[in-house]
């Protein structure tokens, strides 16, 4: 009998131990996270077109010779800084040389068949005073006399211009400025009037960008446009002074350029953004919200929006007009003085107790590095 009830007593207890061990245990409290919110208000939509434009000379030209020949030297190369009138590249003239010594040998000639037919006309004269000879004989050789100061005139010419064609075998800059590129090379013979060097005068400077056709019939000439340097971040005011009268073949694009002040020298080549002032545009006022208070509720767009007599948050479903850079514009679904949860929106649920974030300005002045609230941990 006292055996029965020892081994009632221990199978007791171990149904005790495997209800125990079966038994579910309570969930941890979730912590309450803190939010970032954001008061619904009213504003402007604001809407801004930016283009990326590079900054070049006003004056850009493309230099060659005015003759023909064998390229001899090119002292000047991409991105030398040049004085006006300075060497920029030799032809050989050897060819021209000579047929400046022909031309001159020519010109002696002429003038040597000039000094004896005045000298014919002369003495013919004195022999019509003296009646040995008649007048159509006197008028033949003042006309054979005539005909050899054009030949000599037309010799003289034609070596001033020979001359000339020997002084363009030099090629000299016309201004000062850089060498933006080098399209002949030492050795090369080179056609007249084919480029050779590409030059940018000193002075001043454009911004020029591309705009498509249907942005195109809203800019015109003398409107204003901000200018924001890229490396620097500087803003420029700008003038737009030429708008291309037809698109390029291979982009379909528009060109403008837009003038800088004379002040603003800027590098050539560098990168900038420009805002048109005919494509900016306030309109009627909006809602507008930062893009990472937006989440996805099955196929529509969901905010956040905080009760704050509870401290919780409830779904709240929105239709989206557009975007505005890093902002959206609400068309429904809101209204203002509704406070939305705009950072760590996708770790919330229906009903969740929330607390505003404040972050902590006091400084530790033995680390110099901010604290952050212990008790609550930020949604992320």
């Amino acid at each position: 009998m006292r055996n029965a009830t020892g081994f009632k007593v221990i199978w007791l207890m171990a149904l005790a131990a495997i209800l125990a061990a079966c038994s579910k245990q309570a969930p941890p409290a979730e912590p309450i996270r803190a939010v970032k919110v954001v008061t619904v208000g009213v504003q402007g939509a604001n809407s801004t077109l930016e283009y990326a434009g590079e900054v070049r000379a006003r004056v850009e030209s493309k230099l060659g010779f005015r003759v023909g020949g064998k390229l001899l030297e090119r002292p000047a190369e991409a991105g030398q800084r040049v004085k006006a009138g300075q060497l920029l590249a030799r032809l050989d003239a050897q060819d021209l040389t000579l047929a400046t010594d022909a031309a001159r040998a020519q010109v002696a000639a002429a003038r040597t068949s000039r000094d004896l037919a005045a000298a014919d006309f002369k003495r013919y004269t004195e022999l019509k005073s003296q009646g040995f000879i008649g007048g159509a004989e006197l008028e033949r050789r003042e006309a054979v006399s005539k005909s050899a100061q054009a030949q000599l005139d037309q010799a003289q010419a034609q070596l001033s211009a020979q001359g000339n064609q020997a002084a363009y075998a030099s090629l000299h800059a016309d201004a000062a400025g850089v060498v933006t590129a080098v399209l002949a090379e030492r050795g090369q013979v080179v056609a007249a009037g084919a480029p050779v060097l590409q030059l940018a005068h000193d002075g001043a400077r454009d911004v020029v960008f591309a705009v498509p056709e249907d942005k195109v019939a809203a800019i015109k000439a003398g409107t204003p446009a901000q200018v924001r340097v890229w490396s620097t971040g500087a803003t420029l005011a700008g003038v737009v002074r030429e708008v291309a009268a037809s698109a390029d073949p291979v982009t379909r694009t528009f060109s403008v350029k837009v003038a800088l002040q004379a002040k603003d020298d800027l590098a050539l080549g560098s990168t900038v953004s420009v805002l048109p002032r005919s494509l900016q545009h306030v309109g009627a006022p909006v809602i507008k919200l930062p893009t990472s208070a937006l989440w996805q509720q099955g196929q529509v767009s969901a905010v956040w929006v905080l009760d704050p007599a509870s401290m919780t948050v409830k779904p709240q479903t929105v239709q989206i007009a557009t975007a505005d850079g890093n902002d959206v514009i609400v068309s429904g679904g809101l209204q203002p003085g509704m406070q939305v949860v705009v950072v760590g929106v996708h770790v919330l649920a229906p009903g969740q107790k929330v607390t505003r974030y404040q972050a902590d300005t006091s400084i530790d002045t033995t680390s110099r590095a901010q604290t952050v609230p212990g008790n609550v941990a930020p949604a992320r």
